[in-house]
């Protein structure tokens, strides 16, 4: 027994949409949204759309512009017409020639765990050790 066709919502090319976005299927953007979207489909950014968000998705198709991060469990396809100024982490990605990408990749398998915030390192106070000034006069190092 099938669920019926798989639906798929679109966001009109004359629409400006600001917000959180979530969306249980797949999700096409042709307008202009600004602030963060989720799907638990795919979501494509057509070609003269423009996101300014942070994207979660199964699988992200860019045609248009994406300014902000893009996370996807399996895949992102960027086309030669795409224009992306934020951090890919995918299980893969494909790039067409002429795509354009301002930010880190973290392809692959483990790409989640590499793109991870690493915690800052710190040193106890007491490890600290003072530092003693070194003066530079007429070529000659001279401590104080």
């Amino acid at each position: 027994m099938s669920d019926g066709p798989k639906q798929k919502t679109v966001i009109g090319a004359d629409t400006k949409v600001k917000g959180e976005m979530s969306f249980e299927s797949d999700a096409q953007i042709l307008g202009e949204f600004e602030g963060s979207v989720g799907a638990k489909g795919e979501l494509h950014v057509a070609d003269g759309a423009t996101c300014r968000a942070n994207i979660e998705a199964t699988t992200v198709v860019v045609d248009g512009v994406v300014e902000g991060n893009i996370h996807a469990i399996e895949s992102v396809r960027l086309s030669e017409t795409a224009r992306v100024r934020g951090d890919i982490v995918a299980g893969k990605m494909i790039v067409a020639e002429g795509a354009m990408i301002a930010g880190a990749c973290h392809i692959g398998p483990d790409a989640r765990e590499a793109a991870a915030p690493k915690p800052p390192m710190r040193q106890h106070m007491a490890e600290v050790k003072p530092v003693t000034p070194v003066h530079v006069k007429s070529g000659h190092h001279v401590r104080k």
